[in-house]
């Protein structure tokens, strides 16, 4: 009989490529993810791993095998799923990941609504990158997150999670001025830790209209950026959820860029009844944020004064 934890690890390295990167995912030592797999092998009966040197390469069988790994671990999931689904109130842990401005304007209100309504739920929060999202659900450290992506950064799709739509937001070019970004080329830059989507997608959005950004300040939290933006230190581009508190020094272009943000979860969990309502209070605050509900674009003194092309030239 196949061990279904060795079949996890399997699929993990089908996924992430390298037995280190498995083991820091899943918080092993990379000498105990090499002797399960090497225990896997042996239950498999045939050779899994190809060994060059340190590295390692899954065999065409370890392929099929981590392909099967991927429907049966859904379908376990879906089975405690069901098994939830008897209980007369829902409890135990949920964990729950997001960015850091869905964690404030967002998770707030959602973790208000889930301890009210079901008390009996350990609730736990963990503020990550999208990028680093995908990996931490199917490691199980997380239960239910949210992903996202850019325009100019389009997610891979993910093995073994399910997603489904939750926002979608305008991006904005956030000067102290309303020329259009093609005049921003030899303008200093301010943008998210190089790694993260929003770093990424700075990069990709200024080469696609023509120049590289000189990124001058790293900063992950779009109220500081935006103090940034307001203190003269250079410009950047920050979406919706970013600019509900706009500095009356800053102005905001809007842009045909988009950021896309979806529920993510284990593949099969999707109807548990903690997931489910996790779901559901998620979704209900996404709906409640006044600039979301109403479609509108930022307010206030520093909102966007008028809207340029992407591609507005000097």
């Amino acid at each position: 009989m196949l061990d279904v934890r060795r079949l996890r690890l399997l699929r993990e390295l089908a996924q992430r490529g390298t037995i280190a990167a498995v083991a820091e995912a899943l918080a092993y030592t990379p000498s105990a993810v090499s002797q399960q797999l090497s225990a896997l092998e042996r239950e498999a009966g045939v050779p899994l791993l190809e060994r060059t040197g340190r590295s390692v390469r899954l065999t065409p069988a370890a392929l099929r095998l981590a392909d099967h790994a991927e429907a049966i671990l859904a379908v376990l999931e879906q089975a405690s799923a069901e098994l939830a689904d008897g209980r007369t109130a829902l409890s135990g842990p949920l964990r729950i990941g997001a960015f850091a401005t869905a964690v404030r304007t967002i998770l707030s209100p959602a973790l208000v609504a889930l301890s009210r309504e079901h008390p009996g739920l350990e609730l736990f929060v963990s503020e990550l990158d999208p990028a680093n999202t995908p990996a931490a659900l199917r490691a199980e450290s997380l239960d239910i997150a949210l992903v996202q992506e850019y325009d100019y950064v389009p997610t891979a799709t993910e093995t073994g999670l399910d997603t489904e739509p939750f926002l979608e937001e305008t991006v904005y070019l956030a000067a102290r001025s309303t020329e259009p970004l093609a005049a921003h080329r030899r303008s200093s830059w301010i943008a998210g830790t190089p790694g993260t989507l929003c770093h990424l997608m700075t990069v990709r959005a200024c080469e696609a209209a023509g120049f590289t950004p000189h990124i001058r300040h790293h900063s992950d939290d779009f109220g500081t950026v935006l103090a940034l933006v307001a203190a003269g230190q250079g410009v950047a581009f920050v979406p919706l959820l970013g600019a509900l508190d706009i500095p009356d020094e800053v102005i905001l272009t809007a842009l045909p860029t988009r950021r896309r943000t979806r529920l993510a979860y284990r593949r099969g969990t999707g109807s548990h009844p903690a997931i489910a309502a996790a779901r559901g209070a998620l979704h209900t605050a996404c709906s409640t944020i006044p600039a979301i509900k109403a479609g509108r674009q930022p307010h206030g003194r520093g909102a966007a004064r008028r809207r340029h092309d992407l591609f507005d030239k000097e």
